[in-house]
């Protein structure tokens, strides 16, 4: 038997990076070349990591914003001018709803959620004044990055991940493995079927009952999924609830509890306009999505302890029992 006619297996791999678990899961006919090929995927969500991490204070992004001066062009990674260069055109197709640039407003809100205090208005409005996607100019072919306002903090919270995903299923798709799957715990990309599969089932989490499992699930190939929700993480704070989710424009987290699925050819491109399509809301987020070209989304919210449940066109499917 020659090697193309042996049989594919099932692997997985599992590696803790941005804070969060990541699944590899290829089929292949060999162990050694599925172990490679799955550790060079990892490395490379590790470096993204590395460079784009808001938390690590050696990352590339926050040895940008501590050496940034205004108008100053900066050179920076080609990873880096990338996902700021995607983060821009997200940021510019929802007006700002995701936008990067939220790193001092992020900085007060985690504070807030710890203290169960609302942040003063003061120091809010100072914030503010910093938040701004128009505030960055990219240049990709240069890696070039200018901040405008002295004081800019850049969180690439919302998107890092998914450009991470994508990035690893471009290694395991370089060394020949297109049967494959990343998933960033909820940020995933799936590649061509499993064998004798029509594609790869995922189940959409439950807003009413996140620690259950879903009893919506999809079946898809070659396509991005993302989700952006609160179901586990909010704060109460004077009686009202806010999400861990920041809405760019009050600097405070959402006031409606959601779950937003995205599918997109592209996990960046579905990590952020979840957390666009989440801020802007049903409506606004809804038309946003079914006027972007290739993007498809599930948004789903309480009100007044009843679910309301939104698809666009193109959403795959019906509810499907498991």
């Amino acid at each position: 038997m020659c090697i193309r006619d042996r049989p594919l297996r099932r692997f997985e791999f599992h590696r803790k990076a941005m804070g969060v678990d990541f699944t590899v899961v290829l089929y292949g006919a060999k162990k050694g070349a599925a172990n490679t090929a799955a550790q060079a995927a990892l490395d490379r969500v590790t470096r993204i990591d590395e460079i784009c991490s808001d938390y690590r204070a050696t990352s590339e992004l926050r040895r940008l914003c501590a050496a940034a001066r205004p108008g100053r062009a900066m050179p920076v990674s080609a990873d880096l001018a990338r996902v700021l260069k995607l983060s821009h055109r997200v940021s510019k197709l929802s007006g700002g709803a995701f936008d990067v640039t939220v790193g001092p407003l992020t900085k007060l809100w985690r504070r807030a959620r710890r203290q169960k205090k609302l942040p003063p208005a003061d120091r809010l409005k100072q914030a503010r004044g910093l938040v701004g996607f128009q505030l960055v100019s990219v240049d990709v072919p240069g890696r070039r990055v200018t901040l405008k306002r002295e004081g800019m903090r850049l969180d690439l919270g919302g998107i890092a991940k998914g450009y991470a995903v994508d990035r690893a299923m471009e290694v395991l798709a370089d060394r020949g493995f297109t049967r494959s799957m990343v998933d960033g715990s909820g940020d995933l990309v799936v590649g061509d079927p499993p064998p004798g599969q029509a594609g790869w089932k995922v189940a959409v989490a439950s807003l009413e009952k996140p620690d259950r499992r879903s009893t919506e699930v999809l079946q898809v190939a070659n396509i991005a999924i993302a989700t952006s929700g609160d179901a586990f993480q909010s704060v109460t704070i004077d009686g009202k609830r806010f999400s861990h989710i920041l809405d760019p424009r009050t600097g405070l987290g959402l006031t409606t509890s959601s779950s937003v699925t995205v599918l997109a050819s592209d996990a960046a491109t579905a990590d952020a306009m979840a957390s666009a399509v989440s801020v802007m809301g049903s409506v606004a987020g809804q038309r946003l999505v079914a006027g972007t070209r290739g993007v498809e989304s599930l948004f789903v919210s309480r009100v007044k302890d009843r679910l309301r449940i939104h698809r666009t066109s193109g959403w795959p499917g019906r509810s499907s029992p498991r």
